[in-house]
């Protein structure tokens, strides 16, 4: 068992006077070098990033790192979750190059170890899941790079799930966001169980295939029922755990309730790792795809 210590890095969106202040461990110079690079190559491939589209606070740094968190199936999301920036309304077309234009993405940037999220597609049959297996599919043979998904939940579909395992990501990654009494502010139209459930699932076809999940921390939770959801998802078999501060997007989304000093994060990492996780990354700035190749190159050694 072990835990990832992650540097804290600073929020990349301007304080609002609307906003509670930030505190002083979430505001620190920003780093520049590289972002152009990164930019350019995603402009130029028409591709979508969930570090834009979420308004990802580590967006800066890792860009200059030449990394980046892809979003898939286009940039309108189908559910209105309370927390979420990425746009809701009319979907795009599924578009069929995406994958090649990912993977070409992948070899510019010189990435051997990528994560690929999507917008929910409600609308979609398969809520997109054919569409994952492809883009997995494409990215590990033209590029040879560990592939890490971060799905929806398909709406409980089966099937779809199993298509996505069939792609043989390297982890498989659903996040649970927050508390289940939480669930009909911050996740709408999601539910707990259908989480947990789908979880199982990828450990049940895939025993082998590490799992992960992750939660947002500061939007009213108690610490209680922090440490039960923690202990659903080891016993569904997760093996990896983000732990991160909510950062409100936008005056239209989710207030933060809370903010958790670093060494509430801590503290809560050493109760959590206690329970049986493989991995747990814990901090203000923990988000479930940040640094997540340094998080699965952990596996090795765990």
């Amino acid at each position: 068992m072990s835990s990832v210590d992650l540097p804290i890095l600073p929020v990349a969106t301007p304080e609002s006077s609307s906003r509670r202040r930030l505190p002083a461990w979430l505001r620190r110079p920003l780093p520049q070098a590289g972002m152009a690079y990164t930019d350019n190559v995603i402009g130029d491939l028409k591709l979508e990033t969930v570090c834009e589209s979420a308004k990802c606070p580590n967006r800066t740094e890792c860009w200059s790192q030449k990394t980046a968190s892809f979003m898939i199936l286009g940039n309108v999301c189908t559910r209105p979750c309370g927390f979420c920036s990425v746009p809701k309304g009319k979907t795009e077309t599924v578009q069929l190059d995406e994958p090649d234009r990912l993977a070409e993405a992948v070899r510019r940037l010189g990435l051997s170890y990528v994560v690929i999220t999507s917008v929910t597609r409600d609308d979609l049959p398969d809520g997109g899941a054919e569409h994952f297996f492809q883009c997995v599919t494409v990215v590990r043979e033209k590029t040879g790079a560990q592939v890490e998904v971060l799905t929806p939940d398909f709406r409980g579909n089966r099937a779809a799930i199993s298509r996505v395992i069939e792609s043989r990501p390297d982890v498989f990654n659903h996040n649970t966001e927050t508390v289940p009494r939480l669930y009909h502010r911050v996740r709408r139209n999601a539910t707990y169980q259908r989480t947990l459930e789908l979880l199982r699932q990828v450990k049940d076809e895939a025993p082998a295939m590490p799992t992960k999940s992750g939660l947002m921390l500061g939007l009213g939770e108690t610490r209680e029922e922090l440490l039960d959801v923690c202990r659903d998802l080891r016993a569904a078999g997760v093996d990896l755990l983000t732990l991160g501060q909510y950062l409100q997007p936008t005056l239209q989304h989710l207030p933060v309730e809370r903010y958790l000093p670093p060494d509430e994060f801590d503290e809560i990492a050493r109760e959590v790792e206690s329970m049986g996780f493989t991995m747990v990354a814990s901090g203000p700035f923990v988000r479930s795809s940040y640094h997540a190749g340094e998080m699965a190159a952990g596996l090795e050694g765990a």
